[in-house]
Formats: C-alpha cells, sequence, structure tokens
C-alpha cells in the first residue's frame, strides 16, 4: 500500500515551497530596482549589494571558465532529487530532520534555478563589521543555513535520545 504525502516526511515541502518563493522574488526586487554592484546601506553592519555570484558557497570557483555552472546546477538537482527520495521513505514520527532537509531543498533549487536561467546566482544580503565583509549571500543560501543548523541540533537531540535508551 501506498504512503500518504502526509505520512513522510513530504509533508514538510510547502518549506521548501516558501523558500524558493521567498529567494526567487527577493532575487527578482533586487534586479528590478539595484544596478549591478549597487550596495545601498540599510543599517551600520548590513547593506544590499547586488552582486552575481558564478561560483559555490563563497564565490568558490568563480572563475573556473564556466563548467562550475553545469556541475553546480547537476550536483545540486542530485541532492534535491536524493533529499526527496529521503523525505518520502522517512516515517510520520521524524520531524525536525525532515523539516531541516524541506529548507535545504528550497534553498538549493532557488540557487539552482538562477544557475539555469542566468547562469550564475543572485546575491544581495552584505553583513560586515568595519572592513571586513561576510561574503554575499541570498534567501536561498539562508535557507540553506537554517537547514544545516537544524540538522546540527538534531544530531545532538538524537544523541542524548539514543543514550538515554
Amino acid at each position: 500500500m501506498p504512503k500518504l504525502i502526509s505520512d513522510t516526511g513530504l509533508r514538510f515541502t510547502w518549506i521548501s515551497i516558501i523558500a524558493i518563493v521567498l529567494d526567487q522574488s527577493t532575487k527578482q526586487a533586487v534586479m528590478n530596482s539595484m544596478d549591478l554592484y549597487q550596495s545601498i546601506q540599510i543599517l551600520p553592519f548590513f547593506n544590499m549589494t547586488y552582486v552575481h555570484n558564478y561560483g559555490a558557497a563563497f564565490s568558490i570557483l568563480y572563475d573556473a571558465g564556466g563548467w562550475q555552472r553545469y556541475f553546480l546546477s547537476a550536483l545540486a538537482i542530485i541532492v534535491s532529487g536524493v533529499i526527496v527520495w529521503w523525505l518520502r521513505q522517512s516515517t510520520k514520527e521524524q520531524v525536525l530532520l525532515p523539516v531541516a532537509f524541506s529548507f535545504i531543498l528550497g534553498g538549493a533549487l532557488g540557487n539552482v534555478l538562477d544557475r539555469i536561467l542566468h547562469g550564475y546566482v543572485i546575491d544581495f544580503l552584505d553583513f560586515y563589521y568595519g572592513s571586513y565583509h561576510w561574503p554575499a549571500f541570498n534567501v536561498a543560501d539562508s535557507a540553506i543555513f537554517i537547514g544545516a543548523g537544524l540538522l546540527i541540533i538534531d544530531m545532538f537531540i538524537n544523541k542524548e535520545t539514543k543514550e538515554n535508551d
């Protein structure tokens, strides 16, 4: 008998959908209202700075000659497929882990959409302290970060649960 979506981790894919919609809509707003490399100070430690990221996280591989677009897109699609498969296999009792993977899925798909549509990822969130700037990022990156944080929390919770059994 096939599993119902409500009995699997797929019940949290709404998180992925929200992450993708927020990511793509904020990127569209930035593209429509800012010039490339334009920076607008919002707070003493935060700018909106419109940049194109041709590489991976922290612009790794940004100058690799173009092949990275296809490699990173394929990698994100494969990882997304594995996450969807895993969400389908997870049980109704699991909550934190499928929520974490749903955030990661939304972030990965948000950035892969950019790579496919534009050939680069649109970044615009620029946090800094003094002259040190954290690499610019976007809502998709934030979703991946949240998902990774939840995975770490889940790891500690499950470790404590196993130790108490």
